[in-house]
Parts: C-alpha cells; sequence; structure tokens
C-alpha cells in the first residue's frame, strides 16, 4: 500500500512539473511573438520611402570654339604634279588669313593632303582626282572666329576653294557647374518630396540615396534630353541641365 501511494504522489510530482514548464513554456512564445511582431512592425515603417526625381537648369555662355573647314582642288589624273603645288600654294594662303586675323601658324592645324577618285558614270571620261586638306583652329575668342566662319570671301577671290564644314561651341568649365548644381538637384528632389508626403499626412525624413543622371546641355529653352546625355555644340548660349532620383525615408 505504502509503495502505491508513493507511486502516485511521484506521478503527480512529474505532472506538476510538466504543467509548470508547459506555462513557463506558453508565456515564452507570446513574449517572443510580442517581440517579433513590435520588430516587423518597426522594419515595415522603416522602410517606407519616396523616390523622386530632382532638376536644375542654368544658363551659359559657351568659352571655346572649335571650327573645322576645307579647301580642295578637282585635278586630273596627268596634272597631279600641279595640283599638289597648288595646295601647297592654297596652304600659304590659309595659313595668311588666319595671321592677317590675329591667329599665329602653331594654332592652326592643317591635314596632310587626302587624295581621293571620285565615282565617275561614263567609264570613258577623263580620269581626275580630289586633292582635300582639312583646317581645325581651337579658340576662345568665340566672336572673331564666329566672324572669320562667315567672311571667308577673301579666300575665294584668292582662287581657294574654302568651305565651312562646321562650328562647334563648348564649355569647358561643365565638371565644377555640374558638381556645384548637384545640391540644387537635391534641394529640388526634396521640396518635390514634401509636397507628395503632404498629401498622405507622413513627413520627409533623411535622404536615403541619390542618384545623379547624366548632364545635358542643351539649347536655351529646348527640352530635347537623352538617357545618355545630350551636348548641342550649334550655340553659343546653351542651359546646363542636372538630374537626380533621390530616396528619402519617409516618417
Amino acid at each position: 500500500m505504502d509503495n502505491l501511494n508513493e507511486d502516485i504522489y511521484r506521478r503527480r510530482g512529474i505532472g506538476g512539473k510538466l504543467i509548470i514548464f508547459g506555462v513557463i513554456l506558453g508565456i515564452c512564445l507570446i513574449i517572443a511573438a510580442g517581440i517579433g511582431s513590435f520588430t516587423f512592425y518597426k522594419v515595415r515603417t522603416g522602410t517606407e520611402t519616396l523616390a523622386v526625381t530632382g532638376s536644375v537648369k542654368q544658363k551659359v555662355t559657351s568659352d571655346l570654339v572649335k571650327w573645322t573647314g576645307t579647301f580642295q582642288r578637282n585635278i586630273p589624273q596627268e596634272d597631279l604634279k600641279n595640283g599638289y603645288a597648288q595646295m601647297k600654294a592654297d596652304e600659304a594662303l590659309v595659313l595668311k588669313f588666319f595671321k592677317d586675323n590675329g591667329f599665329d601658324e602653331s594654332v592652326v592645324r592643317i591635314t596632310p593632303i587626302f587624295m581621293e577618285a571620285p565615282f565617275q558614270y561614263d567609264p570613258n571620261a577623263p580620269k581626275e582626282y580630289i586633292l582635300r586638306q582639312n583646317v581645325e583652329v581651337q579658340s576662345n575668342e568665340i566672336q572673331k572666329i564666329t566672324s572669320m566662319a562667315k567672311n571667308t570671301q577673301v579666300l575665294i577671290d584668292q582662287g581657294v576653294i574654302y568651305s565651312t564644314n562646321y562650328l562647334e561651341y563648348y564649355y569647358t568649365k561643365l565638371p565644377e557647374l555640374r558638381i556645384a548644381l548637384l545640391k540644387d538637384a537635391v534641394s529640388d528632389a526634396k521640396m518635390r518630396a514634401q509636397k507628395i508626403a503632404e498629401s498622405t499626412g507622413l513627413q520627409v525624413g533623411s535622404i536615403k540615396s541619390a542618384n545623379a543622371g547624366v548632364v545635358q546641355v542643351l539649347q536655351v529653352n529646348s527640352t530635347d534630353i537623352s538617357d545618355y546625355g545630350a551636348y548641342d555644340t550649334s550655340t553659343i548660349e546653351k542651359e546646363v541641365m542636372v538630374i537626380v532620383t533621390a530616396i528619402f525615408n519617409l516618417k
């Protein structure tokens, strides 16, 4: 009988311990679940962000011009020797033209003579060649070069067959300006973000990240932008546009 009672008490003790262990385990699970829910809420609310694009434009005046021109001669095959002599004389007149306008020969780049055989529809026609030389000048005297490009008649009058290929205008301080404009572009993005956030009842917090886009150098009042960046060289006056995509934390 005594052995039976001891066995009953022993089993009750084990059962009681199991109940206590179960209660403790349940409490721990509830606490862990609560902590997990709180952590999840914090993570979820912490990832609420807003991506906004900001931009800024500034007008600039080109400070460098590149002028490229060509002079050439059409020479019969049997007269190539004289043709090269004529090209040499034309080159001297071109250099004098620049010198008379205040440009030293050292800044005038003239290529060697290119010889080209044009296509002839009549196979029996006398064969001839085109002799051509390219001329390139880069200068910060924008107005002077522009005026010279419009007044090459003096060369034509001397028998030089000269033509302007193109005038290209550049702004050499673009890297420095880009850095200066980035701050204004980010400020523009933040202002837009604040307007959007106001409509949702949230506020703009700290900036999470920012990505600067390619620089756009455009004609004044132009919207002809490109994903790869645009650089207009046809005009002296330009607009430099910097675009930034910024991601802000919301609170």
